[in-house]
């Protein structure tokens, strides 16, 4: 015999399941969404260290003139980096001539990056050595600029670099 509520009982574990369904559904979902986006952020973060950037920026001598020849009749105002890979570095040779009325040594300086936080990522050294320079004498030096592995948001940049004869 049949009470009044026993046929609401299959229809309550018909709905208990539905629940059940969609409860395990919902959390398969987030956490294939969450799969998704640890790779996708993996990838995103290998895609971004091992692309290049590139970079074009000025130099400018004070008291000395910059060349690409060792003869001086190539002077140049700018340098193109071209492509540079997270984590390596490219040299460039330029000829410094001193170009006062007395001996002098050499400073280099950087500025006006752009983007700003560029200057976090990168660095440029010279294998000048700090020896004197007499007039019109000519110096062979290698700029290198430096990119870190860790250089994260920049695609291209520029920056300025002055070398200064004191003397």
């Amino acid at each position: 015999m049949y009470t009044k509520f026993e046929p609401v009982v299959p229809m309550v574990r018909n709905a208990m399941r539905e629940k059940e369904k969609i409860i395990v559904e919902v959390s398969l979902a987030l956490v294939f969404t969450a799969l998704v986006a640890g790779i996708l952020g993996t990838v995103s973060s290998l895609v971004q260290t091992n692309r290049t950037i590139s970079s074009a920026g000025s130099i400018t001598g004070i008291g000395v003139g910059i060349y690409w020849n060792s003869v001086c009749t190539n002077r140049t105002s700018s340098i193109n980096w071209g492509l540079i890979d997270p984590g390596s570095n490219k040299t460039v040779t330029v000829f410094v001539r001193n170009e006062g009325n007395t001996a002098a040594t050499l400073s280099k300086a950087t500025g006006s990056w752009n983007p700003s936080t560029a200057s976090s990522y990168l660095s440029l050294n010279w294998d000048y050595t700090g020896q004197n320079l007499s007039v019109n004498q000519v110096l062979k030096v290698k700029l290198t600029l430096t990119v870190s592995k860790t250089i994260s948001g920049i695609t291209s940049f520029g920056f300025d670099i002055t070398i200064i004869a004191t003397g």
